[in-house]
């Protein structure tokens, strides 16, 4: 994943975040219709959307709620990473860490979000499924992101391929919130995994999840022995 620096970026955009027009206020319009493409085509240019934060943080008057959600919730499907803590900082402290009696929408979503996120980061998977289950409004914030679920289960899948090189059946339904008949398909499908008879998960070896030797040497010569031995004598004498 390369959500700093996507291929997907155009020149135009380019121009934008590498010069004096990200400071134009009129580049807003231009970063927000490219926003939207990220959310149509399902990638991510973090760095593009922080400079549009940057705008909406030097011009108050053109903030969007909405774009401010799509944005961290594209930055929260980079996970783990600091993608979503850096377009965070970029927020108003009355929306990104808001106190106990704060009442604005923008406020609350951006709460619900970084407990979301939170639990990404935290490896908390089947708790995030729950999570987004427990309230309508999760799915209100990240239904203009095309395909938002689908990108998590995929960014989950990567991360266990990266350690594991069997899960029990079971417990990838937990992480990936899906039912048993779907994550049969998902892993046979998708993630070109094999399904055991003993209801194991096989994930093919490669070089994150290969178990290598480690060798640990430590070279002690005579001149390291004889200043222990001097030093102690000095303290005894």
């Amino acid at each position: 994943m390369n959500g700093e620096d996507p291929p997907e970026r155009p020149e135009f955009i380019r121009n934008i975040i590498g010069g004096l027009e990200r400071y134009n206020p009129e580049a807003a319009g231009t970063l927000e219709a490219y926003l939207q493409q990220q959310c149509e085509e399902k990638f991510c240019d973090c760095n593009a959307n922080r400079a549009l934060l940057k705008l909406y943080q030097l011009n108050p008057d053109r903030m969007k709620d909405e774009v401010i959600t799509n944005i961290l919730v594209k930055a929260m499907t980079q996970f783990p990473s600091s993608q979503f803590d850096l377009a965070l900082h970029l927020l108003s402290p009355s929306v990104s860490n808001p106190g106990p009696s704060a009442t604005s929408e923008l406020a609350e979503a951006v709460s619900k979000l970084r407990a979301l996120n939170a639990q990404l980061e935290g490896a908390q998977y089947a708790l995030f499924w729950a999570t987004m289950d427990s309230d309508d409004l999760y799915a209100d914030l990240t239904t203009d992101i095309a395909g938002f679920d689908e990108m998590i289960r995929l960014r989950i899948a990567q991360l266990v391929s990266e350690a594991y090189r069997e899960v029990q059946l079971r417990v990838l339904e937990e992480w990936l919130g899906m039912d048993e008949a779907d994550v049969k398909r998902f892993v046979v499908e998708t993630c070109g995994w094999k399904l055991g008879a003993d209801g194991l998960v096989q994930i093919p070896r490669n070089v994150d999840n290969e178990a290598k030797k480690s060798e640990i040497r430590e070279d002690v010569n005579v001149d390291m022995f004889a200043r222990v031995i001097r030093r102690s004598w000095e303290e005894t004498a």
